[in-house]
């Protein structure tokens, strides 16, 4: 795909390392410095990049010129759904202002899709992870929503 030289690296601190693909590097655990030297752009392909493209199924609840939402496959709770932007931003660090509409956007889909789902009155969780020792597994901006059942408290 993407090949890079020793600099690109480098550029970023990392010395010692020659000759990776971009994304033999970002799954290597690189991706701060890969977003350091691509502005926070990662050529990277997610799943949720084949689900909006709807190469891939998904139970989709909403979906806008913006957003899309559908049902998570391994569901934590009984409403368990992911609201993912249509733009690839790979983490939250990666968001700038220009985002700010979107991610606005994506709360105000959380509380529709928690209404629609009844989970609005007695209560629901929102969730966003940012890299991996956050829990994030996708490098796509997504939020969980998550209702249905009393939720385990946080930490």
């Amino acid at each position: 795909p993407y090949k890079q030289r020793s600099s690109l690296i480098e550029n970023c601190g990392f010395s010692s390392i020659n000759s990776y693909s971009l994304t033999d590097a970002y799954n290597l655990g690189l991706r701060s410095s890969l977003h350091c030297y691509f502005g926070g752009i990662v050529p990277e392909e997610t799943i949720f990049s084949k689900i909006i493209r709807k190469e891939i199924p998904a139970e989709i609840v909403y979906e806008d010129e913006t957003v899309l939402a559908f049902n998570d496959i391994a569901p934590q709770a009984p409403v368990h759904i992911l609201i993912i932007p249509k733009k690839v931003i790979p983490t939250v660090n990666d968001v700038v202002s220009e985002d700010e509409q979107t991610l606005g956007h994506m709360f105000v889909i959380a509380s529709k899709l928690a209404k629609e789902h009844g989970v609005d009155e007695r209560g629901y969780r929102l969730t966003v992870n940012c890299n991996s020792e956050g829990g994030q597994e996708v490098f796509h901006v997504h939020m969980h929503l998550m209702g249905g059942r009393r939720m385990q408290r946080m930490g």
